[in-house]
């Protein structure tokens, strides 16, 4: 009996060891469950590598400490325990691990399995700059082309174009295009032989001078009016009508010139010229005034006053 007694408090009594760490907990949890860690991978798409670390209590090893509350809650929740109590325990343990000293956070996610990953950032990224680059040129292009009367105007005003302009202190040749954009404008400048000088967007505020060694210099472009343009420092008038596709333009200094020459001689030819009047005019008699002398009362008619005629035929006889 006495050995009996002596073996019975140790043989008896089995150590109660309850789990004191949210990590531990979650892998009781886990194994009483009879679940992998794999298994909580998959259900809250959190990486197993963090995972593990969360049972470790390794705080340390996870991106920060909203990752680690939340990666903490997400597990409770799949195992089955309270996520709020695990979550607190959770923070109170990231105080003493190593985690805020090159970390700050300004937000905790509610679920980081909701988070979407970096790849998928940089992949919307993308196609958004790509939607914002393919409507910036539609926008561009969207204009009508030109119509044949445009054309037709356009060829006809070439040859005024090559023409000096007379009357130039400077020659027009030596003085710099420089187009400015006031607004975001997608343009082509190229020569007479179709070599590309300025091919894109050109950002409000940019400026792009016209080499003065190109030859015959032309532009393409869907909205003129989104350019300023000027010659030796002076403005000249736009290059075409608003959100009008303008093609095979010249842009060089003669050009120019002539071109503001030609449109401000325009208007003085289209005015309509002076009504002729008819040379023949019918004589009117003009009434002569009456004068009155001092002696007698009878008027006698001016002597401008022409005299009555005759009747032709008359047996009147005349004074001899």
């Amino acid at each position: 009996m006495a050995d009996e007694m002596e073996l019975e408090p140790g043989a008896g009594s089995v150590p109660d060891t309850q789990p004191d760490t949210p990590g531990a907990k979650l892998r009781v949890a886990r194994e009483a469950m009879g679940l992998s860690l794999s298994d909580i991978a998959t259900r809250t798409r959190i990486a197993q590598r963090q995972l593990e670390a969360v049972e470790r209590d390794d705080y340390a090893a996870l991106p920060g400490i909203p990752y680690a509350v939340g990666f903490a809650r997400a597990y409770a929740r799949a195992v089955g325990l309270d996520e709020v109590a695990i979550a607190a325990q959770v923070r109170q343990g990231v105080h003493g691990a190593d985690m805020t000293a090159n970390r700050y956070e300004m937000f905790e996610p509610a679920d980081p399995a909701r988070v979407p990953s970096r790849t998928l950032a940089w992949t919307a990224a993308a196609i958004v700059v790509l939607l914002v680059v393919g409507w910036v040129i539609w926008r561009a292009q969207m204009a009508p082309p030109p119509s044949s009367e445009q054309i037709l105007a356009q060829d006809e005003a070439r040859p005024a174009a090559a023409r000096p302009v007379a009357g130039a202190a400077v020659a027009p040749a030596a003085q710099p295009v420089v187009l400015t954009a006031v607004d975001d404008v997608w343009l082509r400048i190229y020569d007479e032989a179709g070599e590309r000088l300025k091919d894109g967007l050109m950002k409000k505020g940019e400026t792009f001078a016209v080499p003065a060694a190109a030859r015959n210099p032309m532009i393409l472009t869907g909205r003129p009016q989104a350019l300023a343009v000027t010659v030796g420092g002076k403005a000249v008038a736009p290059l075409g009508a608003a959100d009008r596709t303008i093609a095979d333009v010249p842009i060089s200094a003669e050009a120019l010139l002539a071109r503001g020459a030609a449109e401000a001689a325009a208007p003085a030819a289209a005015a309509p010229a002076p009504r002729p009047t008819s040379q023949r005019r019918v004589a009117r008699p003009v009434a002569q005034p009456v004068t009155e002398d001092a002696g007698t009362s009878a008027a006698t008619p001016s002597a401008a006053s022409p005299a009555p005629a005759a009747p032709s035929g008359s047996g009147a006889a005349t004074p001899e």
